[in-house]
């Protein structure tokens, strides 16, 4: 029997090729059942890392600046079509900041612009940037002001793990101002700085507009196409292929809750699943808001284990059946 393991990452703990890895490691504990590590992402952080297990490439490597201006290395990959695929985390992303450097109303974008520019210059056919993980709110200006006008010239997609608009209660402000350091008081004074930037106007109700702190916006003003995430990498990975294949698949991710099923990864590989007629199973190391999903102990020490035992259970339910 052939079982899936396609977790998306747990943030901060795992990423989703390793997530993948202890998950098969304990489906093949069991005799008769074979697994295949197909992870999966949206979007965020660790996007192009999953495109390149699934379709090969180049890995590049640029300086550029972090979210508060300081030198870091950013990679991004170049397959072999031709594309090249930015995560802006690797730019401007929440893990690059320790603890208690999180300042939305300094952090910028210009690192990912850099990056960006140095992407351009290998002359790629297409671009695709995911923008999610990111530690800024700042609509996009910092990369802005780096590349001008020179996306235009090339075409561009933007994989986009939220389809949040840029404005309002479900605007990048207040949904996702809090996760990144900003107190109510801050969060106002984003949602006002995002309102004064008449050139994101005609582009603020876009699904994924909010996506990144605004970043979806950006793109969508310099002529990008804003793409739901999670169907874009499951349709590259060939991810129907393998699932018509396979009697289980898995998945989850770090927590799992309400947006979980609204636009992540793994929710996006459970409505696949549904469609197919494949039995899936959804985990998360910690899960929220009544979703029904297999919980993990919550440690993030004990991840890898929980992983791994996991993966045995499961097989031993798709070997012993109902």
């Amino acid at each position: 029997m052939l079982a899936l393991a396609s977790p998306a990452s747990l943030k901060g703990v795992l990423s989703s090729g390793d997530a993948a890895r202890l998950l098969a490691i304990g489906l093949r504990r069991v005799d008769g059942v074979e697994a295949v590590e197909a992870p999966v992402a949206d979007g965020g952080e660790g996007t192009a890392a999953v495109l390149h297990a699934a379709l090969g490439g180049d890995w590049r490597t640029a300086a550029v600046s972090d979210p508060l201006g300081r030198t870091v290395g950013a990679r991004w990959l170049l397959l072999g079509d031709g594309t090249a695929v930015v995560d802006a985390a690797e730019a401007v992303g929440l893990p690059l900041l320790a603890d208690g450097e999180l300042d939305p109303l300094r952090a910028t974008t210009r690192g990912l612009g850099e990056l960006l520019l140095a992407t351009l210059a290998e002359q790629p056919r297409s671009l695709l940037v995911g923008v999610g993980g990111t530690a800024t709110v700042d609509g996009g200006t910092g990369m802005r002001a780096v590349v001008g006008s020179w996306l235009r010239d090339i075409p561009v997609r933007v994989a986009c793990d939220v389809r949040n608009p840029l404005l309002g209660e479900r605007g990048a402000a207040r949904v996702f101002g809090p996760q990144k350091g900003a107190d109510p008081a801050t969060v106002e004074e984003l949602e006002l700085r995002l309102a004064s930037l008449d050139e994101l106007a005609p582009y603020r109700d876009l699904p994924g507009a909010g996506a990144g702190g605004g970043l979806g916006a950006a793109f969508a003003a310099l002529g990008a196409e804003l793409c739901e995430g999670a169907e874009l990498v499951l349709d590259a990975i060939g991810f129907d292929e393998l699932a018509r294949g396979a009697d289980l698949v898995v998945t989850g991710e770090g927590t799992v809750d309400a947006t979980t099923l609204e636009g992540k990864a793994p929710g996006a590989v459970v409505r696949r699943c549904e469609r197919l007629g494949v039995p899936c199973e959804l985990f998360g190391g910690l899960v929220r808001d009544g979703v029904h999903a297999h919980a993990l102990s919550g440690r993030r020490a004990l991840a890898g284990e929980d992983l791994i035992a996991l993966g045995e259970e499961l097989a031993l339910g798709l070997v012993d059946g109902p």
